[in-house]
């Protein structure tokens, strides 16, 4: 196992049915039975709207258990199919309404709405629990509810943004590179320096995340600096650098670019390990690169808010997909790469030797996490707007 240091699909909704539309991850569709009953009945909104927040009960301020067998889950794409969310509503008699997000600043500015009321579970990203404890919307975890930590690989057991895991429990982890057409780009992207020399090439067939952090710290990366700088003039540097590349830029989009690669309408796209996977079973033209200069390495958690309002449910969940047999089996289906000792001893070879998945040391060691900017935010927001409204 390689040393690592710790992403998406839009739930959309049309009248009264809920489907996955293409995104981070994969093609989705969630069975009938899945939207029966109470789901449907509390499915009534689209997550893409902005934070108009749903009326919260007594229960849902207070964080206590409501009694319902009812579970919200706020997650990226990448970690809920049909065949989980069957498999836990059977063993548990717990309904899940999941809803998924794009970025974890998509996530945190509905959570700070208030639109994060109906919320029990959550899987924000490694810098994002560090910000969300500081804004106090956690909840220190139960340890005698949870599984032990130990068997955790060592680097996750207390890692930097939440020591001894107070607040959250590690639960994913991949990096963010490029993902091309082999058959069409020659010579390979080896750096992300690739995007500026073939401009021509690429323009108007090339996409880029749509987040702020992930899309500077790419720029950053390419500079020589941290991916999490704080130095205006390298922040402004990266800006600049990003605006000459920005015509040849098709969109910034976390979802839509999968089809459009898979097809050939594009021939590049910046994305995260567990899509470029997804996107490249589906054409065996495309291949992934984690850039020379280095990269983000992220780490997903799962956590609870502090305005949860089935906690129980919650510890249900987690407890579930945190044990080794239910998560060896939600990682051979969804391809992301687990934190966990015994998770990963439980994998086939050809899963634990893919270096999409999980790549060497070597090239991890150019690659680091996103980490809290603090007020420098403001900066990359301001500068992130004018980029991508020009």
């Amino acid at each position: 196992m390689p040393s690592i240091n710790p992403r998406k699909t839009r739930l959309s909704l049309s009248g009264q049915s809920r489907y996955w539309s293409a995104s981070r991850r994969r093609f989705l569709q969630l069975s009938t039975a899945a939207l029966s009953g109470t789901l449907l009945a509390n499915c009534a909104r689209n997550i893409t709207d902005s934070g108009a927040s749903p009326e919260a009960s007594p229960a849902a301020a207070t964080g206590s258990p409501t009694g319902d067998n009812t579970l919200h889950v706020y997650s990226w794409s990448s970690y809920i199919d049909d065949a989980l969310l069957k498999d836990f509503e059977s063993k548990t008699g717990i309904t899940v309404v999941a809803d998924i997000y794009d970025s974890n600043e998509t996530m945190l500015a509905k959570m700070q709405a208030g639109g994060g009321s109906a919320y029990s579970i959550i899987y924000p990203s490694d810098y994002m629990v560090e910000q969300m404890i500081e804004l106090d919307l956690l909840t220190e975890l139960d340890k005698s509810r949870l599984p032990s930590t130990d068997t955790l690989i060592e680097q996750w057991q207390s890692p930097p943004y939440d020591p001894e895991n107070r607040f959250s429990y590690p639960f994913a982890w991949g990096t963010t590179g490029l993902v091309y057409n082999s058959e069409v780009l020659d010579p390979a992207p080896e750096d992300w320096e690739y995007l500026w020399e073939e401009q021509e090439q690429l323009s108007r067939k090339m996409t880029m995340l749509n987040d702020v952090r992930e899309v500077f710290g790419a720029v950053l990366k390419s500079l020589g600096y941290s991916n999490s700088t704080t130095d205006e003039a390298e922040i402004q540097e990266a800006y600049e650098r990003l605006a000459e590349l920005k015509p040849a830029i098709n969109a910034f989009t976390t979802d839509a670019w999968r089809d459009q690669l898979v097809v050939g309408d594009l021939v590049m796209a910046h994305a995260y390990s567990v899509d470029a996977i997804d996107a490249m079973s589906a054409n065996d033209k495309l291949r992934y690169v984690v850039p020379a200069s280095g990269a983000t390495v992220w780490g997903d958690t799962v956590v609870i808010p502090k305005s949860a309002p089935n906690v129980d449910a919650a510890y249900e969940w987690m407890n579930y997909i945190l044990s080794p047999e239910n998560s060896t089996q939600v990682v051979e289906r969804l391809k992301f790469a687990t934190p966990n000792k015994q998770t990963f001893d439980a994998l086939p070879s050809a899963l634990k030797e893919d270096p999409s998945l999980f790549p060497p040391d070597a090239t991890l060691a150019k690659c680091e996490p996103l980490s809290n900017v603090g007020d420098s935010i403001e900066l990359y927001d301001r500068l992130w707007t004018q980029l991508t409204s020009a």
